[in-house]
């Protein structure tokens, strides 16, 4: 005999609180007749379900988060007022997603492709989300050209797949991307778990101090569990037998009390030093050499927590760059002035205008107040509260203090290109780093890069594809000419 149920939830109801007579029969006309359309049972229960999913991310749309705590560890005060990063041992509640970026929600982990880092901190002045990737480093430096690179990882709209040639002249005909794909193609292309790899909040932010000091910081964040990567052997045999591999990997990880942690730096620029700089410090597609300007260690992210629900909590988690905190601001960089706006028009039109009362994207170290009512999903918590501003029943008021310092700008608007500082093209970072492999992780990147690019169609993307690497390094272009070649021969 069966063991006893556990009924001490209670009954089965509607939406409503109604019980539920029987959740195994539909409402029928006679024994073997047509259903019923008063079955209101029957019809929420499936009403529902054909609106149970919302639509996918356009971009890291296959990801997988956990709750943590950030922890001070060396006093910033000096270059910023920023209340959450305040004194040592000081802690904040957060929540990171990981993700990859072209793929779709089905896709398997184990890829080659960049992997989101998107932090959101819970701070008592509201919430910071610091929106970054797993490389410090971009395909290209002005936001205008997103939907267009975009395109070109996903799905070509005649052939409904993929398309190497797509995915080549995109990169052979943008040269900034130099950089950047040689990352990808290289050993830290597939890392082998969300644990194991590094993050980066990629962008240039501001830093202002309590005397209106600004410096300008880019944030580090290196895995304490040492850096682990896959070959693409490897992924490809990973990715078809556990295609949630990554995912499963953080979450028994936590289950188990093996706390994934990272040792956050930042790189400081004092404001005046920006102009001058070798490279221009707000370009997407570089990075600050570490010699020019050292890391400095701020804190200690651990993720001890993972979600109840992975759709409540991580697909309708919302991160947008333009949530900022007192003491931290945006930077000139085109890339981040375009997602000021995109990240979170994207999740107004997928999770909805109240998705930031979600309880995964509240504030939860303080309340949000403000003015914005109605629309989906309101839940009436502002009850019969005025809404709008100034007022003279007690609501909020503006503070008159700017989050950050403003920019100082000048000249005539226009379409303008990024400006050059003295050391900036799009291929001496991109060599540099190429110089600094050993000769067993050169021969991987060229092997991974060959194996790409010789499934091209077209003689001249694939000379565009290759040039860009000779011009970052002779040798590499060199080496990669011959392994296209032969692969292109068989």
């Amino acid at each position: 005999m069966s063991e006893a149920l556990d009924n001490t939830a209670g009954p089965l109801t509607t939406e409503s609180g109604a019980p539920v007579s029987s959740n195994n029969q539909s409402e029928a006309a006679g024994v073997g007749g047509p259903l019923l359309i008063q079955d209101q049972v029957l019809l929420e229960k499936l009403a529902h379900f054909n609106r149970e999913r919302i639509p996918e991310r356009v971009v890291h749309a296959r990801g997988a988060g956990a709750y943590g705590t950030f922890t001070v560890t060396a006093d910033v005060s000096k270059y910023t007022r920023a209340a959450f990063l305040s004194g040592v041992g000081k802690e904040t509640e957060t929540f990171l997603r990981f993700s990859t970026v072209a793929g779709n929600l089905g896709s398997p982990d184990a890829v080659r492709d960049p992997r989101g880092f998107a932090l959101k901190f819970y701070t008592e002045e509201g919430n910071y989300d610091l929106v970054g990737n797993n490389t410090p480093v971009f395909f290209i430096r002005d936001t205008i050209k997103f939907p267009d690179f975009i395109h070109t990882q996903k799905r070509d709209p005649y052939t409904g797949s993929q398309e190497p040639d797509n995915v080549w002249d995109f990169w052979g005909l943008s040269p900034e991307s130099t950089h950047q794909v040689t990352w990808l193609f290289g050993d830290r292309g597939i890392p082998a778990s969300y644990r194991n790899m590094d993050g980066f909040g990629s962008h240039t932010y501001q830093w202002v101090n309590e005397a209106g000091e600004v410096f300008w910081v880019k944030y580090h964040f290196k895995t304490d569990q040492g850096i682990k990567c896959l070959t693409q052997a490897e992924a490809d045999k990973l990715a078809g037998e556990d295609p949630d591999s990554h995912q499963r990997d953080l979450r028994e990880s936590i289950e188990r009390g093996d706390y994934p942690s990272w040792t956050v730096y930042v790189q400081v620029m004092p404001e005046a030093e920006a102009a001058n700089y070798r490279f221009n410090p707000f370009d997407l597609t570089k990075v600050w050499p570490q010699g020019d300007y050292p890391k400095i260690e701020i804190g200690k992210l651990e993720l001890n927590r993972n979600p109840d629900n992975v759709f409540a909590e991580v697909e309708q988690s919302i991160f947008s760059p333009a949530h900022f905190v007192p003491g931290i601001g945006p930077s000139p960089d085109k890339m981040l002035q375009g997602r000021l706006f995109s990240y979170g028009d994207a999740h107004r039109y997928r999770v909805g205008v109240n998705g930031d009362h979600l309880p995964v994207n509240q504030p939860k170290a303080t309340t949000a107040r403000n003015g914005n009512r109605d629309g989906f999903h309101y839940d009436g918590r502002h009850g019969g509260q005025k809404n709008y501003e100034p007022n003279s029943f007690g609501g909020p008021y503006e503070t008159g203090q700017p989050l950050w310092k403003p920019i100082e700008v000048s000249g005539q608007t226009g379409e303008w290109e990024t400006p050059k500082h003295a050391d900036d093209n799009d291929f001496v970072q991109a060599g540099n780093l190429y110089r600094l492999m050993s000769d067993d992780e050169k021969e991987r990147l060229i092997t991974n890069l060959a194996d790409s690019i010789s499934l091209v169609s077209r003689d001249d993307i694939v000379d565009r594809a290759i040039s860009n690497f000779a011009n970052a390094d002779e040798d590499f272009g060199k080496r990669l000419t011959a392994a296209v070649s032969e692969r292109r021969q068989k």
